[in-house]
């Protein structure tokens, strides 16, 4: 397993927390508010503790709280009031912050204290799309510039499903459904990011859709016995980093669960962007976003 990254640049701290580097300095130099230790080039590197200061001082700042003052708190003062801050605070920047905070202490307790604030003043969709997706954005460009490690990403993407599965399970036992058509949701094989198929499931649940959730790498050959109980139904995936050949993935589900009448597929994610819906047989629909797919269900 790959270790958790321990020191970092003055840029890191730059994209972690959304200040300027030479903010930071300035902060640092007046303040003396971080400790960095120096290259034998006299390059300033942080650790974990740094990161985190700069993180909470960060937030203090974006919610009203001047720097000479935050500056005057002991380390203990400034975790305690971010916690009480974050814990009132329903802003998207203000949460998105403590979420990254959250990711790099990965405090559990922050990530739900935040989470639960926003739920005062937001549906669990909207913080979904308003929250959550500009969020991942973030860490996903975090990620490839090297500022945190995969471990972070995991952490934090648990998290947000632990949250789709609670809010799917309660929809669930509402009942109500109100449309007859039966949506199956799967991943192609050697696909295993789920999140994005997860959501999908608690939007149809949400417009009183049927569902069935089969979930990551599935071979599309097996899903055959599903429509001996279930002739006709609608199936949707979403294509993240596999399949390799989205033509040979396209051609399989014709063959394989086509034999007895068209059935439609929907798909999305990162891998069908750059693919032409004129081009595609009739059964096959395109969305570019989940927002599009939701619009739909209206």
């Amino acid at each position: 397993m790959e270790h958790i990254k321990q020191n970092f640049s003055i840029k890191d701290l730059e994209h972690l927390s959304g200040v300027k580097a030479h903010t930071i300095r300035i902060w640092e130099k007046r303040y003396n508010i971080l400790t960095p230790e120096r290259t034998d080039t006299n390059i300033r590197t942080y650790d974990v503790g740094n990161l985190q200061k700069i993180l909470n001082i960060t937030f203090l700042n974006e919610n009203g709280y001047k720097i000479s003052r935050i500056a005057k708190l002991s380390d203990p003062e400034i975790a305690k009031m971010v916690k009480e801050v974050a814990a009132s605070s329903s802003q998207q920047s203000r949460a998105i912050n403590s979420f990254k905070m959250a990711m790099i202490n990965f405090d559990q307790d922050l990530f739900n204290k935040t989470y639960n604030s926003l739920l005062q003043n937001k549906s669990f969709q909207k913080i979904f799309h308003e929250i959550f997706i500009p969020l991942l954005e973030e860490i996903g460009l975090l990620w490839q510039t090297d500022t945190i490690n995969p471990v972070h990403e995991h952490f934090l993407v648990g998290l947000m499903k632990q949250k789709l599965y609670l809010n799917i399970a309660q929809l669930e036992n509402e009942g109500g459904y109100s449309d007859n058509n039966l949506y199956v949701l799967f991943l192609p094989e050697n696909e295993i990011h789920d999140l994005g198929i997860l959501y999908l499931n608690y939007e149809l649940n949400l417009n009183k859709r049927k569902t069935i959730y089969l979930g990551p790498s599935m071979p599309i050959k097996d899903m055959k016995y599903l429509l001996e109980i279930h002739p006709n139904p609608k199936f949707i995936s979403y294509l993240t980093i596999a399949p390799r050949e989205i033509s040979e993935f396209l051609e399989e589900f014709d063959r394989e669960l086509c034999q007895d009448g068209t059935k439609e597929l929907s798909l999305f994610g990162a891998r069908i962007q750059s693919l032409d819906p004129s081009k595609q047989a009739s059964n096959i629909k395109l969305y570019k976003s989940i927002t599009e797919f939701s619009n739909s269900l209206e």
